[in-house]
């Protein structure tokens, strides 16, 4: 059997979706907070672990079921780069699904192919839900055109990969104009 986790990297919720707060969004961090929790819960009964600098995040993962790991990490790409080698020892793979998934349900069922899956958001261009075995050589490339990145990762390893473009996974909440469709 293999032995997963899914990895729900979070920054502090009182300062996480910038663009959002810029584009005047009302009540960021709570929303912030709600899809975080969605995210958690849809993720059972798989194994949770949240990944954050924050002590409210710390607290927020003890809270809901979750096992925080504190990363002092500048970047989310460092921060997950850190808890893949950290959790080698214990997982075959790492489920990295982002805290913000419009519609998260499935996540704690989902079967992934073998080798690294990449779950693209609604553009194919961001990687929304990340698949990869332990005990690879993987970098991470969160930002733009990571789904390109993590795939051109996963020819450079001789791994195989699947994308998938059509998931409810595909949606998440970045910009002003996202909370108009949740």
């Amino acid at each position: 059997m293999v032995r997963d986790v899914v990895v729900v990297p979070l920054k502090a919720f009182d300062v996480a979706k910038d663009r959002l707060r810029r584009g005047g969004v009302g009540e960021v961090s709570t929303l912030a907070r709600q899809l975080a929790e969605g995210v958690v819960a849809a993720s059972a009964p798989r194994h949770v672990i949240v990944l954050s600098e924050s002590s409210d995040v710390t607290a927020f993962a003890l809270e809901h079921g979750a096992e925080p790991l504190v990363s002092d990490t500048p970047s989310l790409n460092a921060s997950v780069q850190h808890a893949y080698g950290v959790l080698a020892s214990r997982y075959d793979r790492l489920i990295v699904a982002h805290g913000d998934l419009r519609s998260p349900a499935g996540l704690g069922t989902f079967d992934p192919s073998d080798g690294v899956t990449i779950v693209t958001d609604h553009l194919a261009t961001g990687t929304n839900v990340l698949v990869v075995p332990t005990g690879l050589e993987f970098h991470f490339y969160y930002g733009a055109n990571s789904a390109l990145l993590h795939r051109g990762e996963a020819e450079r390893l001789g791994v195989a990969c699947h994308v998938v473009t059509d998931s409810p996974w595909r949606f998440d909440v970045d910009e002003p104009d996202d909370i108009t469709l949740l």
